[in-house]
């Protein structure tokens, strides 16, 4: 079998002899160090993406793709702007809501939350927290019944379950001949959502637009148009053209702008990673060159040898860089496996070391 004389003799001295075991250890020792480098990095960049997507795909469950909201505040002529958005390409639906802060009491219990009027039909065409009941349907919140959809984590602090009633207390205030009293409504719990977010779970809670509407004093208009696009990761440019068409008489944002600090600090995150993991790679890259010196150093008798017999510098050079590349691959493969591994069972490791 032919085999070049370069690639023969470099692949050679990667096996090891009686009187270069050091050698062989340290260079066993690189391979290790580049091996556990790249599956550090594999792992972590895995681990890293995967909480992004996920808290994202939580996050962004519960958010609109974009929002219309009155140029000075409230909507009045919310369902002529719905009407108009039903043509309007790359729009798939628009929900109204109207959104206050309110104090719920249960028994001994009071919690301040986020209070959101919605229309059940509409929402489930711009988010999924229809999808993410774990008592009771959405559906269930029916105008006049006064009912509420809470969030997980707020009913397991107030301590209520599906048919338990609690009061609403509103910052808008009644007058009555003891004086001025803040408004409230006794509802029924209908329903409770977990989103898997502690914030969204903790704070949030539906009722519907018409009983909001009332608690709230806003009969004919609504807090803004929460809108479902087509391509999400398109969303700046579809709400830079819809602010364009509607500039007069609206102010339209997307998702990115709500949350432009929480990304731009996972962003920054995952390049600090980075950063600090290529660092190792590169200080395991240091360990193939050092190894090399040592083995031209073991060396010098072979390569005066190579030389007599004819070979050129830069041919023993070749051979001395295939053993570096040798050490290199090995180790990137071994560490791409590992990492791997480790990543797709990251979840079960970390279970067991708990």
């Amino acid at each position: 079998m032919f085999k070049p004389l370069i690639f023969y003799i470099g692949l050679r001295y990667t096996r090891a002899e009686r009187r270069t075991q050091f050698i062989s250890f340290v260079t066993l020792a690189s391979v290790l160090g580049i091996a556990l480098s790249v599956t550090a990095l594999i792992t972590v960049l895995s681990v890293m993406n995967g909480f992004v997507d996920e808290i994202s795909e939580r996050m962004l469950s519960m958010t609109a793709h974009a929002t219309i909201t009155g140029k000075y505040g409230e909507l009045d002529d919310w369902r002529t702007l719905d009407q108009k958005l039903k043509n309007y390409p790359h729009v798939q639906g628009a929900a109204p809501y109207i959104n206050g802060q309110v104090m719920i009491n249960a028994e001994r219990r009071v919690s301040g939350t986020v209070l959101s009027g919605i229309l059940p039909d509409a929402e489930a065409r711009v988010s999924e927290v229809a999808e993410k009941m774990e008592a009771g349907r959405l559906a269930d919140l029916v105008a006049g019944s006064y009912g509420i959809v809470l969030g997980a984590e707020l009913a397991n602090y107030l301590g209520v379950l599906v048919g338990d009633k609690i009061t609403v207390i509103s910052p808008q205030v009644n007058s009555t001949p003891a004086g001025i009293v803040p408004r409230m409504r006794r509802f029924t719990v209908v329903g409770i959502f977990k989103v898997g977010m502690y914030e969204y779970d903790r704070n949030m809670a539906f009722i519907h637009l018409d009983d909001a509407a009332k608690l709230f004093r806003m009969e004919n208009s609504v807090s803004a148009l929460r809108i479902k696009l087509d391509d999400l990761l398109n969303a700046p440019q579809i709400t830079q053209a819809l602010a364009t068409d509607f500039y007069d008489d609206y102010r339209v944002s997307d998702w990115t702008m709500a949350h432009d600090n929480f990304f731009q600090a996972i962003k920054m995150e995952k390049r600090v990673m980075s950063i600090i993991l290529l660092l190792m790679v590169a200080v395991a890259a240091f360990n193939i060159v050092s190894t090399l010196i040592m083995v031209v150093t073991d060396k010098r008798g072979d390569i005066a040898i190579l030389k007599t017999q004819g070979l050129t510098s830069a041919s023993v050079m070749g051979i001395f860089m295939v053993l570096g590349t040798v050490i290199g691959v090995v180790g990137t493969l071994l560490g791409t496996v590992g990492g791997v591994l480790l990543a797709l069972n990251v979840a079960d490791l970390v279970k067991q070391i708990e």
